[in-house]
């Protein structure tokens, strides 16, 4: 079974999914504005009543303009990436995109009431990364930090921090153990994938 990890479950409970081949760093000052922006966009979609189509679809506006979902997508598959065909690439990757899209809009009514503070921003090699506390009615608060990336001249998430533990990382640690599991077949995992998007639908 693949574990499910959302953005929206890192930003709520505490637990946005992981790291894209960087063009250019950002500074921890440009980086903080940027994630200041996210957070306002996705607390204001949480926060929302409204239609559920009409949030899921201002959910995957948000997610396609801050988040680097291809190459997370890239990275959570690893060493498997490089053994699958064009056409496994391309359906894992599409699976992927829908299946964060889905976790999230699935999960929306849990984190009614979330906000969160930003903290200190520093550099780290390549990237930055921005400290926040996020708190949820009913629940402790948690430290999350967030990784961000110039790809493509652009700022976006790469990878999120819960309390130390890195997303990209266990999300590729799950798939592999899946892979491995079945045989290596990538076609095991897209298989998986699209029985998750069944299941929530």
């Amino acid at each position: 079974m693949i574990r499910r990890r959302t953005i929206l479950s890192l930003l709520g409970s505490m637990a946005l999914m992981p790291i894209a081949v960087r063009q250019s760093k950002a500074s921890p000052e440009k980086a903080t504005a940027f994630l200041k922006v996210v957070g306002d966009r996705l607390i204001g979609v949480i926060n929302s009543g409204g239609n559920a189509q009409v949030r899921r679809s201002a959910l995957t506006q948000i997610l396609n303009e801050t988040v680097d979902v291809d190459g997370i997508a890239k990275f959570c598959l690893g060493r498997f990436w490089r053994t699958a065909s064009a056409e496994q690439q391309k359906a894992y990757t599409a699976l992927f995109h829908e299946v964060l899209v889905t976790n999230i809009s699935t999960k929306l009514g849990e984190y009614k009431g979330v906000s969160y503070t930003i903290g200190r921003a520093r550099a780290d090699g390549d990237t930055d990364v921005v400290s926040t506390v996020v708190e949820r009615p009913n629940n402790p608060p948690t430290n999350v930090d967030w990784v961000i990336a110039e790809v493509g001249a652009s700022p976006r998430i790469v990878d999120v921090l819960a309390e130390g533990t890195s997303l990209r990382l266990t999300q590729r640690q799950d798939y592999a153990s899946y892979l491995q599991h079945n045989n290596n077949n990538v076609d095991a995992l897209i298989g998986a994938m699209k029985t998750q998007l069944a299941q929530a639908g």
